[in-house]
């Protein structure tokens, strides 16, 4: 369906892709990973709309595949009154529209050929988008996504998590032979998050795509092309496959190249002692032996093995309060209540201590994010905020906090940095190199507009953040990056998050906002909910321990121990037979 052979494309401030190929096949659920700001959503971009790039290499499309696509950031029309039904089969009722106005036509004109001609059309568009059985198709979907009970609502009443599935489902049912998605699984909850797991795995036309959930990459795909540093891999299996062989991968190369290093040094030693020699001693034969160890220490490097495929470097994300608070109430809310058409919350009440980290839970659109904002504003006779706290917000909404008319160095100016020398050093620890100092914010990727957020939110040295979705759009090595700071950070935490695995290893308790209230819950008895109603209980704690063993492994490379690589190699393995 799709073949790429040694694509190359550079942005004016980088390079994205040097020379790459990989091959996409009829029926395939492709999942397209990589870290942030590497140019998944640009080739995404090449793929749909060629003749707008100026690209090398070649990109061969089937020229009769339809594409659908779902965006990485839906936009929904409120000036369409629709239901979720009206919604998702609006092509399909447009038509039959047409084709009962066909039919009306060719009852009182004479002209027949012409109407049956436009007739014939009209039906085999809706034939081949599976027309017939639109309405029973819509009704399984909806089913598969337990969106049965919205079938009747508008699409304006739809939480942005239940839009986002909507989405999905519409563009399925078109049957398009190519359906790529952008990060369909960002701000999803942990139902929806299932849902879409479902709709992924009963969809059986060509899929791909960009994400970095882990827990839809182990379950749906069964391709996987990942692209890092300009350079392109492609593997056909599993996720937990393809990234066991390349981990196993890494620790054979980085063990070669530790040896070609060492061979390398020694034979530089060699010859600086034979230089040393030759100057002080005119025998030819001297000359002669220290020009062929020349020679050999130019093929060693010629030959050296080159760094594994997978070199990221992880931002360093450093969250450090100014002004540590003793141990007292930073937060306290008392009786708060929202609605807007109708009531969100009623009577809530909680409070925070200024060391607590605590994550607010709830399926989407039950007021998380208005609540958050309503503590950072602190402007309401419900909430109560210490004195002494200082807070810092990050929004779901990157355009909320980021300028995106802005260069990230006017950003940071404005945001109080006073020379371009620190500017250029803070961010480069966040993963934004010199040349990237000038770039428009507009144009970055999800993920680095919230690395950027993560920045300036640090930057701020407050002692209670207030986090909303922090890990939407991140790659895997910056959550761990944030996952270590948030432990690590001395103040309070008050985080919204579908991650489970990140309020696992970061959160002392969970509020959770139920039938229009907040409750607080152990982490304990939130392990017990999520095993019962969202995940399989085995699963994720087997997949915690293989991200454990991940990480040790990458920090025994780190150490150049390879035989402790090897063993925990052996007991990765062993894990991944599990799942």
């Amino acid at each position: 369906m799709i073949k790429v052979d040694n694509l190359s494309y550079s942005f004016p401030q980088k390079d994205l892709y040097n020379k790459i190929s990989f091959t996409l096949e009829d029926g395939q659920h492709c999942a397209f990973i990589g870290s942030s700001g590497s140019g998944k959503s640009t080739l995404i971009d090449i793929i749909m709309d060629p003749e707008r790039y100026l690209f090398d290499g070649t990109l061969k499309l089937d020229p009769n595949c339809r594409i659908g696509y779902v965006s990485q950031f839906p936009q929904l029309d409120t000036a369409k009154e629709a239901t979720v039904f009206q919604y998702i089969g609006e092509e399909f009722i447009k038509l039959q529209n047409e084709i009962a106005s066909i039919c009306a036509e060719m009852e009182i004109s004479s002209d027949h050929d012409a109407l049956l001609e436009k007739y014939q059309q009209a039906l085999d568009t809706f034939d081949a988008m599976g027309g017939n059985d639109f309405e029973s198709n819509i009704d399984k979907k909806l089913y598969l996504a337990d969106l049965t009970k919205q079938k009747n609502l508008m699409v304006t009443d739809l939480s942005g998590g239940e839009f986002k599935l909507i989405q999905v489902i519409k563009e399925m049912l078109k049957s398009p032979d190519l359906i790529i998605m952008d990060e369909p699984d960002v701000f999803l909850d942990f139902e929806n998050l299932n849902s879409l797991k479902n709709l992924i795995n009963s969809h059986r036309g060509t899929l791909l795509v960009i994400t970095h959930n882990r827990y839809l990459l182990n379950h749906c795909f069964n391709k996987i092309i990942h692209l890092e540093n300009m350079e392109l891999q492609e593997f056909d299996g599993r996720y937990i496959d393809y990234n066991f062989s390349l981990l196993q991968g890494k620790i054979e190369k980085q063990e070669l190249a530790k040896a070609d290093d060492d061979e390398i040094e020694r034979n530089e030693l060699l010859i600086k002692k034979l230089r040393f020699i030759a100057t002080n001693n005119a025998d030819a034969a001297r000359g002669k032996t220290l020009k062929a160890r020349v020679r050999a220490q130019a093929r060693l490097e010629a030959r050296r093995i080159k760094a594994p495929f997978v070199e990221i470097k992880q931002p360093d994300i450093r969250f450090v309060a100014d002004h540590e608070i003793e141990e007292t109430i930073a937060l306290k809310v008392t009786d708060y209540s929202v609605a807007f058409d109708d009531i969100l919350l009623e009577n809530v009440n909680f409070e925070m201590k200024s060391t607590d980290k605590v994550a607010l839970i709830g399926s989407n659109g039950t007021g998380k994010t208005t609540l958050l904002r309503e503590i950072y504003r602190n402007n309401h006779p419900s909430i109560e905020v210490s004195k002494d706290v200082e807070m810092a917000y990050l929004s779901q909404i990157q355009g909320e906090i980021l300028n995106e008319s802005h260069t990230i160095l006017e950003e940071f100016y404005e945001a109080g940095f006073k020379t371009y020398q620190e500017i250029r050093s803070y961010i480069s620890d966040y993963g934004f190199g010199e040349e990237s100092i000038n770039q428009k914010i507009g144009s970055l990727s999800g993920g680095e507009k919230n690395l950027l957020q993560l920045a300036k939110v640090a930057a701020r040295k407050a002692n209670m953040l207030l986090l909303d979705e922090p890990t939407s759009h991140l790659d895997t090595y910056s959550q761990i990056a944030l996952e270590e700071s948030i432990k690590n950070y001395n103040g309070a935490v008050l985080m919204i998050s579908h991650d489970f695995y990140f309020i696992v290893n970061c959160m002392d308790f969970v509020l959770i906002i139920e039938d229009k209230t907040i409750r607080k819950m152990s982490m304990r008895k939130f392990r017990k909910m999520i095993y019962a109603k969202h995940f399989d209980k085995d699963y994720l704690e087997i997949e915690q321990k293989k991200k454990l063993v991940e990480t040790q492994i990458e920090l025994a490379l780190k150490d150049t121990n390879f035989e402790l690589a090897k063993v925990l190699s052996a007991k990765l393995e062993a894990l991944i037979k599990l799942l």
